[in-house]
């Protein structure tokens, strides 16, 4: 990986998301805040394994991790999906401009 690739925000947060593990414990998050145990609790894997899942998560901007006394509680962070809301946005201008394309031909065609 280039120094590029690991830090740039938008390769990170696609990388957190390409796992459907790590998907599903950001849907988890979008309900409460869950600490380290009680997402755990939610699948069939070891406590070491859902902790390297939140360290990628992290890593990618899109949970934050507190802490609470002993405990560390995960928290979706919203603002972590913004450069991949800002890469799609590209392919949403894309489909605008060929859609608009596609109707100017149809109404020349038409008339």
């Amino acid at each position: 990986m280039t120094s590029k690739q690991a830090t740039d925000p938008t390769q990170t947060c696609f990388r957190a998301l390409a796992d459907p593990t790590r998907r599903d414990i950001v849907r988890l998050l979008t309900r409460n805040d869950m600490t380290i145990a009680q997402l755990t609790d939610q699948f069939d894997m070891t406590r070491a394994a859902v902790k390297k899942h939140l360290n990628v998560l992290s890593d990618g901007g899109l949970i934050t991790v507190n802490a609470r006394g002993r405990e560390r509680v995960n928290s979706l962070n919203p603002a972590g999906f913004v450069p991949v809301l800002s890469w799609l946005e590209y392919f949403d201008q894309f489909w605008d401009d060929r859609l608009a394309d596609l109707k100017a031909a149809i109404e020349k065609d038409n008339t």
